[in-house]
């Protein structure tokens, strides 16, 4: 390590870094000993370091000094691996009968190539955005598209936050997010919930522990189910209204599907502010596109990253969920999901208190969260699960914290007279 300035002393570690020779978990020297080793003055070795956490290739742990950051791990990803022969009841997806066919629609309204210096955004597919948003579009917001809603909220994160600040999240968490957030360098700090979602005094304490930004799911919060009450959204907004700073980010993402309403978390002192909708849970995975109404400052720099000529969302697609969302059909076999999706969901739900288990209500999604009786390993109640032929998934990947034994049941493809056969499995298995 070799260096005059704190430029120099930075390239110098990041380098040694890079090719392998400071490995992770390795303390650098201290500041007063580099300074010494490298006469220089103190302040210019911890103007490096600071740096050196900044690009999130070290980190500072207080007394134990400065060390070599991880490199980042992706944790658990939602779906299954093809060609398994037990029953799906983890992966998080929709059921692919109520995916609408997109060729019939764009079949029907032919398609234009796009070429570069065109707009970046189909006109009347923004006008049925606006439409969608109705009343939670506020006055001078922008629109953007990016490609899902955790790309959106990548992005959002990536215009105002560098690696190692904190974001504050529900915990239990979205695995997406907390994908994100790790690939980002960016520290999770657990809010903890309830039934009514995100719990008032929880997100006061993570933003008094240095939070700069919180993710929050207003409906259908994944693993939970969950949805924000009015009255809770009120609690968090008078929370936020006192921390105007913070970047408040709401993953609306099952809003083509929701039964709940949405009440917003977004004070009106809030300064930079973004509700994603996505159209992934109604229209299918693999149509990667959210909207994001926004806050004027918060759209332009998101403009700013999805530029014609870089990484516009390709107008194939645009023009396949204007054609979506333009379809009165459509929305109708929308609505008949819902109501599928719902009687799903309360099957469940019944099933599990006539063997006397309760699911975390209410609740809305593809997901319904499942407490285990105290004591109970989830692990092993997961294992007698599978040779029984379900696929479930724990509470645990979920957790930022030590989770309460609980599992993740998606309802998407589980009929009634299965939801009462795994309810009493279950009931077995513990």
């Amino acid at each position: 390590m070799t260096g005059s300035t704190a430029s120099a002393i930075f390239e110098s570690i990041r380098r040694e870094a890079h090719a392998g020779r400071l490995v992770a978990g390795q303390s650098l020297p201290p500041v007063r000993d580099m300074a010494e080793r490298l006469q220089v003055n103190r302040n210019t070795v911890a103007a490096a370091y600071k740096k050196l956490v900044a690009a999130g290739i070290a980190e500072t742990l207080g007394r134990n000094g400065t060390v070599i950051r991880p490199a980042a791990r992706q944790g658990e990803q939602e779906g299954l691996a093809p060609g398994s022969s037990l029953a799906d009841l983890a992966s998080g997806n929709p059921d692919p009968a109520w995916l609408p066919d997109p060729s019939r629609v764009l079949g029907a309204a032919g398609y234009r190539p796009a070429l570069y210096g065109e707009p970046v955004l189909d006109g009347d597919l923004e006008r049925l955005a606006r439409q969608w948003f109705g009343a939670d579009w506020r006055e001078g917001d922008g629109l953007t598209l990016t490609h899902g809603a955790v790309d959106a909220i990548e992005r959002l994160l990536a215009v105002y936050l560098v690696p190692g600040d904190k974001v504050a999240v529900e915990d239990p968490c979205f695995l997406g997010s907390l994908n994100t957030l790790r690939c980002a360098g960016l520290e999770a700090l657990p809010v903890a919930m309830d039934h009514q979602g995100m719990r008032p005094e929880a997100l006061e304490d993570a933003i008094s522990a240095g939070a700069q930004a919180v993710l929050c799911t207003p409906r259908a919060q994944n693993p939970t189910g969950c949805g924000l009450s009015e009255a809770r959204a009120g609690a968090l907004r008078e929370v936020l209204g006192r921390h105007p700073h913070v970047l408040v980010i709401e993953d609306d993402h099952f809003a083509l599907l929701a039964r709940a309403p949405y009440f917003s978390i977004a004070a009106d002192t809030t300064t930079r502010r973004a509700l994603v909708r996505s159209v992934s849970k109604g229209f299918g995975p693999d149509l990667r596109l959210a909207f994001v109404a926004s806050d004027p400052g918060t759209a332009g720099r998101l403009a700013l990253r999805l530029a014609p000529g870089t990484t516009w969302v390709s107008h194939l697609l645009q023009a396949v969920v204007r054609d979506l969302l333009g379809s009165e059909a459509v929305w109708a076999h929308l609505e008949a999901a819902r109501d599928a999706y719902q009687g799903k969901r309360d099957a469940l739900i019944q099933a599990l208190r006539a063997e006397g288990l309760e699911a975390l209500q209410p609740c809305d999604g593809f997901n319904v969260w499942v407490p285990l009786p105290a004591g109970s390993d989830a692990d092993a109640v997961a294992s007698a699960l599978a040779r029984l032929g379900w696929c479930v998934r724990t509470g645990e990947p979920f957790a930022i914290t030590p989770p309460a034994a609980a599992l993740r049941v998606t309802i998407s493809t589980l009929e009634p007279v299965d939801a009462a056969r795994f309810a009493a499995q279950l009931r077995g298995a513990l």
